[in-house]
């Protein structure tokens, strides 16, 4: 049977009376947030591991990489990835014209990347990242060469095999990293990690999907995916400069060691952005699609996403703010302690981004993607008047401080935009929706704070956390059976469209 014929198969299984949407939509949820609690547990292992035995200033070498390669990958978004996805119709004549501009785009990313290498040394006074800048270079082109057709694992919401393909990426990195850092015992054990992961996710593409991609010269079609992919590639330069543009900052303005410093704080503090809202987002995003022309179903929809990302991003920000120190000093050592006061200040711009990311993919899915790019502008532009007199002023705690004002004044409006134009929901059922989630946290942050004794062992900082997690869990309970706002239905929901 051809590729073709097997899709169309699939999707007419999909979309069968005895499963629908939701739950599709939500064993799909339980896939991908199992692979992101796996790669979790795999990354904090290798984090810890890496910390121990790397200093702060390898870690702003890596960033200092990282950062070129981003920049540039960034800056020649496609977007291609977001309109096969939103696209109703059927992909298949679309794949080999993308997955063509895609390797087109990864050859000259390579060799500007290899280029521009001294020039980035320079300018972050960084000579020893010259090298690692030209070798991270090859995974750019593993990318590009990945099979294109595991977009239909996101598209038809089959997550279980996105859930084997990314994984094999995240063992790879794994294992080489920790390998390759007990025997170097320098930054290039993280260079190795990254390139293994990248070639393991590569390989397996072509493992576990049908599809073969071919060198096509229709790129009619890819200039018609790049219609909706402008305004990702518009969106997607502004989110960088937002996210990660104040480490650039960090790393000319402050330093190496700094940028190692901030990085960690930024990564360890937004765990409720990039866990609870990647994993909502990448079901969320091919769901709402599919529901775009029915704003009944897309508005109830949009409550349910909102309240359970509320319901987990909320507690984990809080036990990250009352126990930083604590889990600092434990499993990363104390010589990563001057950066406990901004990843207390981060870990709020890492909520806000938690329940605001929703957004996002609500307005793509509507085809509505330039909102979200008009508002980022005016974020970057508030970034950028307080990001340098407060970094004179407090270092990177005033760099946390800039990013975090400018999330504070500009997620309200993406809130009321969505909310008024798109879904013409009223502000106070938004506000109840979060309410119950808000009132646990603070309850569980203020016990924490008033009980938790300083400098905590192992043993004591285990009890704690799950001291507070049960507070969390008891007082939303007791809440939302006072006031009915549904949680633990929705919940039970949830878990019994896993289970059948």
């Amino acid at each position: 049977m051809s590729f073709y014929h097997t899709t169309k198969e699939k999707a007419r299984i999909l979309f069968q009376p005895g499963e629908g949407l939701y739950q599709r939509t939500v064993r799909s949820g339980f896939w991908v947030f199992a692979l992101r609690i796996t790669e979790q547990l795999f990354g904090i292992v290798r984090l810890i591991i890496l910390a121990r035995v790397l200093i702060p200033h390898d870690f702003g070498l890596m960033g200092i990489a990282l950062l070129t390669m981003a920049t540039l990958e960034t800056f020649t978004q496609t977007g291609f990835k977001e309109a096969l996805i939103q696209k109703k119709e059927d992909i298949r004549s679309y794949l080999d014209a993308g997955w063509t501009v895609l390797i087109l785009r990864g050859f000259i990313l390579f060799v500007v990347l290899y280029l521009i290498a001294p020039y980035a040394a320079v300018f972050f006074k960084a000579s020893e990242a010259k090298l690692i800048i030209q070798v991270i270079g090859f995974s750019v082109l593993l990318q590009a060469f990945t099979n294109i057709g595991v977009i239909y694992f996101q598209k038809e919401l089959e997550f279980n095999k996105e859930f084997i393909y990314q994984l094999a990426g995240t063992l790879a990195d794994f294992i080489v990293a920790v390998s390759a850092v007990l025997i170097l015992q320098n930054v290039w054990a993280l260079v190795f990690g990254l390139l293994a992961g990248n070639a393991a996710r590569c390989f397996v593409s072509y493992l576990i999907h049908p599809y073969r991609p071919h060198l096509s010269r229709d790129l009619g079609k890819a200039k018609e995916l790049f219609g909706f992919g402008k305004w990702i590639l518009g969106s997607s330069m502004l989110i960088f400069l937002i996210t990660q543009g104040d480490d650039i900052f960090v790393g000319k303005l402050l330093g190496v060691t700094a940028l190692g410093f901030y990085q960690l704080a930024y990564r360890i503090s937004n765990m409720p952005a990039t866990e609870i809202t990647q994993v909502i987002s990448q079901v969320t995003f091919p769901a709402y699609s599919k529901l775009q022309d029915d704003i009944p179903k897309l508005k109830e929809a949009y409550l349910k996403v909102l309240q359970l990302t509320a319901f987990l991003s909320f507690p984990i920000a809080g036990l990250i703010f009352v126990l930083a120190p604590d889990f600092t000093k434990i499993f990363l050592g104390e010589k990563w302690i001057p950066m406990v006061p901004a990843m207390m200040v981060l870990v709020w711009w890492g909520v806000i981004r938690a329940i605001g990311g929703i957004n996002g993919s609500l307005l793509q899915a509507v085809g509505e993607p330039d909102i979200l790019t008009k508002l980022n502008v005016i974020k970057l532009v508030i970034i950028i008047i307080l990001i340098y007199p407060f970094s004179i002023k407090w270092g990177i705690v005033g760099t946390s401080l800039a990013v975090l004002l400018s999330a504070i004044f500009i997620t309200p409006n993406t809130f009321f935009i969505v909310i008024s134009r798109v879904l013409r929901i009223k502000i106070r059922v938004v506000l109840k929706t979060v309410s119950i989630s808000f009132a646990g946290t603070a309850f569980m942050v203020l016990l924490l704070a008033l009980f938790t004794p300083d400098n905590l062992s192992l043993a004591e900082f285990i009890l704690a956390a799950l001291t507070g997690v049960t507070c969390y869990l008891l007082v939303t309970y007791l809440l939302d059976s006072i006031l009915k706002h549904k949680i633990w239905h929705n919940l039970k929901n949830v878990t019994s469209g896993v289970l059948k």
